[in-house]
């Protein structure tokens, strides 16, 4: 079974519009019918920007629930038909969200769908269709078979409305779609309330499949009690006036007798509006041919379904019919209502239209390559005569079917309002083709706009990656970014001992991929302990703390840092010894200046003497060991590390220093190092440098929850001015090629401060 987009499987139009929530019900309520309307009403009909503007009333998080639990895509369009397999998906989930039985959800829908039909503007076109709540059910079907002039997919059901005991009502509901009939009290009862002022209670008193129809149809009977009618204002101005009315609303002449034309006027008029009487002829005052003619469509039948009578275009497209004495269910087929041929069956539906289709091999050859002839119409059972008249005309769309099936529209009589009706429908469906044009375009580039916010997500995250994110703003907006001066931040450098031996030996692939293997660690922890990546050049890595953004705790961040490169250099191996790899790390604490440098892939640089001094205290450290300058030992002092001393050592350029070793955080556990959401058990070695088991205490200085994304990377940096000698020896790495300039001097591109 299908939904179509347009119209309601329970007879009423659909096009959103704006909502207003009434307090009674919970909003929840309000969320699913929302959401049901997107699929149980035919009624799909706007398009996903549309549709969140409604939803952001009846809560967007509770559709967006049931969407995704459903499984359903988050737009429809309003001209596409739609399987019922969404309808009974969303319905199932937010029976197990709102912990609602079905019938309750879909009642609910059903009271829902009409408040939305009124405030949608079909108001007017529901209060015409009769003048009482029969008169309303009964017209439903007449309702929908003009709906499908324009909207020829809809799969409508059908109405029935039988007298019951005690004045109560039996209604007949026949439809396709089984499972879906308790939106029926929903809608009924609302209709009732608000257009009748009655107060209705339905229930069902038989289920079953129609036999009398064709295919397997869900009929449902329900019985109808109309409470009291409630007395309003809007009953009473509906009421008509009697003569009373018309005495007691127009003030008397001051005599208190009434004028004779006054007299008259309400003896006439009173009795005549409230019991009118028709005047029938005595006989029929009008020529059979003249009546074949002023009515080309139209079928007598008899109780036989022997064709008595028939106008005379219905004999021109149907040759044979009167002369060949065959019955009219051998002509035609009903298509609408779906009950069985006979005269039985359809004065059961003696209410609805009727539609009947001419059976393509009762036509001459020469025709049976055009479309069947459709009739809709009426059908009246004579008394009298013991016949069926079915009044009626072609059933068609548009010019274009009209022109298929052959005719024009001079075979429709001038009184058929047929003719204005397939001229008016042609500008329609031409309105109906643009209005799909417009939606599809809207929903391309609702789709265009959301892969557009994707791609921008993706380019500002590699933006993010090389700048950090306020310098990256700025120059977004084409400002230029200033520089800073910071008093005080941490700087760290590391590089991997011997890498200039491991390059000598190795393919280059190896090296990129044990390169790449350990700063994917190394960055994954700059995430960890918020600090700022900078550069990596070659094998050397360079952070710092405090610097885009200031923190007191600079220090503890770079430190917790170092031990988590460490660790992280274990599970690196070198591609030459099959050995975890050693990295030197040096630590330094003073000020900076830092800004932007180039207008062609800028970069964020970092100038000053505490620069060259980090390097220093990388370059002249020893492998697996963190070095510390002695003004980053003054800032870690008493702050829960475990520091050594290492004593005095002559730096070059800086003559001697008293320096020391960072071994490991007393008040940080391994896991908590690494930035691991689960403790996991690790062999305790020779290597292992820290506390694994250790209970986090007050001062412990960790950064935030791990994350699997690099944080931004630097430029490169200046000021950097390092050496191959550690404690007046050559460095273990004798023939790496230093990156900067060495010597005693200072970088040309340091500031010293």
């Amino acid at each position: 079974m299908k939904i179509h987009t347009i119209y309601s499987d329970h007879g009423f139009p659909s096009l959103f519009s704006s909502q207003i929530l009434p307090t009674s019900l919970p909003i929840q309520f309000y969320s699913l019918s929302l959401s049901l309307s997107l699929s149980l009403s035919l009624s799909l009909s706007f398009s996903l920007t549309h549709f969140r503007k409604q939803t952001e009333k009846f809560g967007e998080e509770m559709w967006e629930k049931l969407r995704a639990s459903a499984e359903v895509q988050d737009a429809f369009m309003t001209y596409t038909v739609y399987d019922d397999v969404i309808t009974i998906k969303l319905i199932q989930e937010a029976c197990k969200v709102l912990d609602v039985s079905m019938e309750a959800i879909l009642k609910l829908f059903g009271e829902y769908f009409f408040k939305f039909c009124k405030m949608s503007g079909y108001d007017r076109m529901l209060r015409t269709l009769g003048g009482s709540l029969t008169e309303f059910i009964e017209n439903l079907d007449a309702l929908h078979s003009y709906l499908a002039l324009s909207y020829q997919e809809m799969n409508a059901p059908s109405f029935r409305v039988e007298g019951g005991a005690d004045g109560a009502m039996l209604l007949h509901y026949y439809s396709d779609r089984s499972g879906l009939c308790h939106i029926v009290p929903g809608i009924i009862e609302a209709v009732a309330k608000d257009f009748f002022d009655t107060d209705v209670t339905m229930s069902i008193l038989d289920m079953n499949e129609e036999v009398e129809r064709t295919g397997k149809k869900e009929h449902v009977v329900f019985l109808v009690v109309q409470k009291a009618r409630r007395q309003t204002k809007r009953a009473e101005a509906n009421r008509p006036h009697n003569s009373e009315d018309i005495h007691t609303d127009q003030e008397l002449p001051q005599d208190g007798y009434l004028s004779w034309n006054e007299l008259s006027l309400s003896l006439c008029l009173g009795p005549f509006r409230d019991a009118f009487q028709p005047v029938y002829p005595e006989r029929l005052w009008i020529e059979g041919e003249v009546f074949c003619n002023a009515f080309p469509f139209h079928l007598v039948f008899d109780e036989a379904l022997r064709v008595k009578q028939a106008g005379v275009n219905i004999q021109k497209y149907i040759p044979g019919l009167l002369t060949q004495k065959f019955g009219i269910d051998e002509y035609f087929s009903l298509i609408h209502p779906q009950v069985t041929f006979s005269i039985s069956s359809i004065c059961k539906f003696i209410n609805s239209q009727f539609v009947l289709k001419a059976r393509r091999e009762m036509m001459p050859r020469a025709w049976k390559s055009q479309p069947t002839l459709k009739l809709r119409g009426q059908m009246i059972w004579m008394d009298s005569l013991e016949c069926m008249i079915f009044m009626c005309s072609p059933k068609l769309c548009s010019l274009q079917e009209l022109e298929e099936s052959k005719m024009h529209l001079s075979d429709i009589a001038p009184h058929d309002t047929t003719r204005d009706l397939i001229l008016l429908n042609q500008q329609r469906l031409a309105e109906m083709e643009l209005s799909r044009q417009l939606e599809e375009k809207k929903e391309e580039l609702r789709i265009l706009s959301k892969h557009l916010a994707i791609e921008k997500k993706k380019t500002e995250t590699l933006l993010y990656a090389m700048l950090p994110e306020h310098v990256a703003n700025q120059l977004k907006e084409g400002k230029k970014v200033a520089a800073g001066e910071f008093e005080t931040c941490t700087i760290l450098f590391s590089d991997v001992v011997t890498f200039t031996n491991i390059c000598a030996v190795c393919e280059p692939i190896q090296i990129v991929n044990m390169l790449n293997s350990m700063y994917s660690k190394f960055d994954r922890l700059t995430s960890v302990h918020e600090v700022y990546k900078v550069e990596t050049i070659g094998d050397a890595y360079m952070v710092v703390g405090g610097v885009p953004v200031p923190v007191e705790s600079h220090a503890q961040k770079v430190a917790n840092f170092a031990l988590g490169m460490r660790i992280s250099a274990e599970e690196v191996m070198n591609p030459v010894t099959g050995e975890p790899i050693q990295i030197r790390v040096g630590i330094h604490t003073g000020p900076v200046l830092a800004g932007v440098v180039g207008d062609k892939m800028p970069r964020y640089c970092l100038f000053g003497d505490t620069v060259n001094t980090a390097s220093r205290m990388e370059s002249h450290g020893l492998p697996n060991k963190v070095h510390l300058s002695p003004t980053a030992y003054r800032a870690l002092e008493n702050k829960g590390f475990d520091i050594v001393k290492r004593g005095e050592i002559e730096v070059k350029g800086k003559g001697k220093m008293t320096t020391y070793f960072l071994i490991q955080n007393l008040n940080a556990t391994e896991d908590e190092i690494m930035g691991r959401t689960t403790a996991l058990t690790h062999p305790k070695g020779k290597n292992s440098l820290l506390s694994r088991n250790r209970v986090t205490r007050p001062g412990t200085v960790l950064g935030s929850a791990a994350s699997d994304e690099a944080t931004p990377a630097g430029s490169p940096v200046a000021g950097q001015d390092s050496t191959d000698a550690a404690d007046g020896q050559p460095s273990p790495d004798q023939t790496k090629t230093s990156f900067l300039a060495s010597g005693s001097v200072p970088s040309a591109l340091c500031v010293v401060l």
